[in-house]
C-alpha cells in the first residue's frame, strides 16, 4: 500500500491544486504533499533495504533497490523545490511579473509531474515505465513556458518537440526489446513486459534485435538525460523555466533518464555480453563530458552554464554504467547521489541571483558575497561541491568511476575523463569567482544594507539550508541501512542482483 499511497499523494495534490485560489492554500498543499512523500518515500527505502523487493497492484508497482533509491533522489528534490518555491514566486508575485492564473499552474503541475517521474521507477513493465517517461514531457513543459515571454515559448517548443522525437525511439527500442524476448517467453505470456521477468531470461533473448534495441533505447533515454548530441533542449530550458522547475528537471528528472538507461543495459549486457553496450554507454558519456565543458569555458549566462553542468553529469553517470565492474555501478550510483543532493543548491542560488540583480549573465554580476552573504558564500560552496572538489561527495563518486575506468582497460576513456572534468572545474571557478568576489553593485540604485536583503529569502534560505545540510553530511557519513540500499541498487546496476 505504501507504492500505492506514495503515488495518490501528489496525484491528489494536483487535482486540489485545480479548485483552490488561495495562494497560502496552494503553498501550503505542495508543503503538504511533497513533505508526504519524502517520508514514504523514505519508508520504501527502508522496507527495500530490509525485504530487497516490495510490490502492489499485482506487480505492477514494483520497487527494488534501484528504484527505492531513485524515488528517495526525487522526493528530496522535490520537498526541497517546494521550499524554495514559496519565497521565490512571493518575490516574483511582489515584482508583478507572474499572475495568480500563472501561480496557480505551477502548483498544479508540479505534483503532476512529480507523480509522473516516481512511476518512472515504480514500474515494473518497461512500457509503463516508457508511458511515465513520456508524461514528464507533457507535465512539465508547460512549465518551461511558465512566464509566457517569447523566448519561454521558443525552449518549451525545443523541449517538446526534442523530447517527443528521443522518447519515440525510446519507444521503438522498448517494442523491439519485447520482440527479442517473444521467442523466449512465447506470446500468450503474462506480464511480458515487466523487467523483473524478463532479466532472469534475457541470456537467451534474439541479439540481433537486441542490439538494434539497446540502441534506440540509449539514443531515447539519452535525449531525456541530455547526453550529446541530443541535448540542445536543455540550456533554453534552465534558463526559461522558473528556478524550481529548473531545479527538478536538473538534480531529479535526470536520474529517471539514467535509470532507464540502466535498466536496459542490464538486459543488453546479459544478452550480448558487456561489450556492446559498454562501449556505447562510454562513448555517448565522454563525448558528453567534453563537449559541455568548452561551452561551459565559454559561458555568459549562469543558468545555461547549469544545463552543461547537467550534460557533464549526465555524461559521468552514463560512462560509469558503460565501464561497469563493481566500481562502475557504485561510483554511478554514488554520482547519482551526491548530484541530486548538491545540484538544487546551485540552482537555488542561482534564483537568488537573478532575482535581485535582474539578469542571469556573468557580465552584469558582481560582488553577490558581499551583497548577499549567504547566497554568495553558498553558491561558492555549492560550486566546489558540484564540481567534484573534495572533501565533497562527487570528488568520491568521480574518483571510482575513474578507477573504475582504469580497472576496465579504458586508459583513454579515463585520460579524456579527467581532462573533461578539470575543464568544467576551471571554467566554473572562473566565472563564479569573478561573479562572487568582484566589486559590489546594486540594483536600481538600491542602497539597502545586505542583512536586510537577505530577509526577503527567508523562504529561499530554509531550502537551501535543507540541501545543504545533506550535501555536507552524506560526503562525510551515510547511515548503514541507505549505503546497504546503495549496494544493492549498484548489484541492480552491476547484473549481479
Amino acid at each position: 500500500m505504501t507504492l500505492i499511497f506514495l503515488l495518490v499523494l501528489p496525484l491528489a495534490a494536483s487535482l486540489l491544486c485545480l479548485v483552490i485560489r488561495s495562494r497560502a492554500w496552494l503553498e501550503r498543499l505542495n508543503l503538504i504533499a511533497f513533505s508526504g512523500v519524502m517520508a514514504l518515500a523514505f519508508k520504501i527505502g527502508m522496507d527495500v533495504s530490509r525485504d530487497r523487493v516490495i510490490s502492489a497492484m499485482n506487480g505492477l508497482l514494483r520497487a527494488d533497490a534501484l528504484s527505492a533509491f531513485v524515488v528517495c533522489l526525487v522526493a528530496f528534490v522535490a520537498v526541497a523545490c517546494s521550499i524554495y518555491a514559496v519565497g521565490y514566486f512571493r518575490r516574483d508575485e511582489r515584482a508583478g511579473t507572474i499572475s495568480g492564473a500563472q501561480l496557480r499552474r505551477y502548483y498544479g503541475l508540479t505534483p503532476l509531474f512529480v507523480f509522473t517521474m516516481l512511476l518512472v521507477p515504480l514500474a515494473d513493465s518497461l512500457g509503463v515505465m516508457w508511458v511515465a517517461t513520456e508524461g514528464t514531457t507533457l507535465a512539465s513543459v508547460l512549465l518551461v513556458t511558465f512566464y509566457n515571454r517569447k523566448t519561454s515559448f521558443e525552449a518549451g517548443w525545443k523541449y517538446i518537440i526534442i523530447g517527443s522525437v528521443g522518447i519515440s525511439l525510446a519507444l521503438f527500442g522498448t517494442i523491439i526489446t519485447y520482440y527479442s524476448a517473444v521467442v523466449v517467453l512465447g506470446q500468450e505470456t503474462h506480464h511480458g513486459m515487466n523487467w523483473s521477468e524478463l532479466v532472469g531470461v534475457a541470456h537467451r533473448f534474439d541479439k540481433s534485435s537486441m542490439r538494434l534495441a539497446f540502441v534506440f533505447v540509449l539514443v531515447g533515454y539519452g535525449t531525456k538525460a541530455g547526453l550529446v548530441p541530443m541535448h540542445t533542449w536543455k540550456p533554453d530550458a534552465y534558463e526559461q523555466a522558473p528556478v524550481p522547475t529548473a531545479a527538478l528537471l536538473g538534480a531529479g528528472f535526470i536520474n529517471c533518464a539514467v535509470y532507464g538507461i540502466a535498466r536496459f543495459n542490464v538486459l543488453a549486457a546479459k544478452c550480448l555480453g558487456p561489450e556492446f553496450s559498454g562501449k556505447l554507454l562510454v562513448g555517448f558519456g565522454v563525448a558528453s563530458i567534453l563537449v559541455a565543458a568548452p561551452f561551459i569555458l565559454a559561458q555568459r549566462n549562469f543558468r545555461r552554464t547549469l544545463a552543461y553542468s547537467s550534460i557533464d553529469h549526465a555524461g559521468i553517470m552514463v560512462a560509469a554504467l558503460g565501464f561497469g565492474g563493481k566500481l562502475g555501478a557504485l561510483g554511478a550510483v554514488l554520482h547519482m547521489l551526491f548530484h541530486g543532493v548538491t545540484k538544487p543548491l546551485m540552482f537555488f542560488c542561482a534564483g537568488n541571483v537573478q532575482q535581485h540583480f535582474g539578469t542571469s549573465y556573468f557580465w552584469k554580476v558582481r560582488g553577490v558575497i558581499q551583497t548577499l552573504p549567504w547566497t554568495g558564500g553558498l553558491f561558492l560552496m555549492a560550486t566546489l561541491a558540484v564540481t567534484g572538489t573534495p572533501p565533497f561527495g562527487l570528488f568520491q563518486s568521480e574518483f571510482k568511476i575513474l578507477s573504475a575506468a582504469l580497472a576496465a582497460g579504458h586508459p583513454w576513456a579515463a585520460f579524456l575523463f579527467i581532462a573533461g572534468v578539470v575543464a568544467v572545474f576551471a571554467g566554473f571557478l572562473v566565472h563564479m569567482a569573478k561573479m562572487n568576489l568582484g566589486s559590489k553593485q546594486f540594483v536600481s540604485g538600491e542602497m539597502a544594507p545586505a542583512a536586510s536583503l537577505e530577509t526577503g529569502f527567508r523562504w529561499q534560505y530554509g531550502a537551501m539550508a535543507l540541501v545543504t545540510m545533506f550535501a555536507t553530511s552524506l560526503s562525510f557519513w551515510l547511515p548503514g541501512p541507505f549505503y546497504n540500499l546503495l549496494e544493492q541498487a549498484a548489484g541492480i546496476i552491476g547484473g549481479t542482483q
